[in-house]
């Protein structure tokens, strides 16, 4: 009977722990945070984004972010569990491969950045890197009718260099930026 008493106060414990005070923990963190916690979001052409998750962009004018494993819908972030050994997985990279090779052409396939046809951890992630943002350039501006120049001048403009860790692109406001 004391066991099943102590493991009842434990249990009490742990839920008013772990279910209150963390949670109001995490919630008055986030109320000191720019957006008071509700993320990065602009306003572009009447529309609200969130610059902080990824989003679908498909034609031929516009940046590709990294495939999607939950089809950039933020309620559902996961990646596909598919380990690099799944005949699924791996026909679906070598359609992805295929596909951007066809809408890029110029570009070989060993120049292609692995995160162009592999999803995120999350599915939601909105950065690429340089390199995956430089292997699009040429369609962009043929779609844009814009000079390569131009376009990657938008790029190195759009380029985040962060005090630690690998430079990255946001896709949403590159985009956005060339909009305009």
């Amino acid at each position: 009977m004391k066991t099943i008493f102590q493991t009842l106060k434990i249990t009490l414990l742990g839920i008013i722990c772990f279910s209150g005070v963390y949670t109001m923990i995490v919630y008055g963190a986030a109320q000191i945070m720019p957006n008071r916690g509700k993320g990065n979001q602009i306003t572009a052409n009447g529309k609200t984004y969130y610059t902080n998750i990824a989003q679908a962009f498909t034609k031929e004018e516009y940046f590709w972010p990294r495939p999607s494993a939950v089809d950039y819908n933020a309620a559902g972030s996961a990646g596909s569990n598919k380990g690099p050994s799944n005949a699924d997985y791996l026909a679906q990279v070598q359609t992805r491969i295929d596909s951007f090779l066809i809408k890029n052409p110029g570009i070989e396939k060993k120049d292609i950045p692995a995160e162009m046809v592999t999803a995120s951890g999350s599915g939601l992630d909105p950065h690429i890197s340089p390199q995956a943002a430089k292997v699009q350039v040429k369609r962009v501006a043929k779609a844009r009718n814009l000079s390569e120049a131009i376009v990657q001048k938008t790029v190195d403009e759009h380029t985040e260099k962060p005090l630690l860790g690998p430079a990255v692109i946001n896709v949403l406001e590159l985009n956005l930026a060339l909009d305009k």
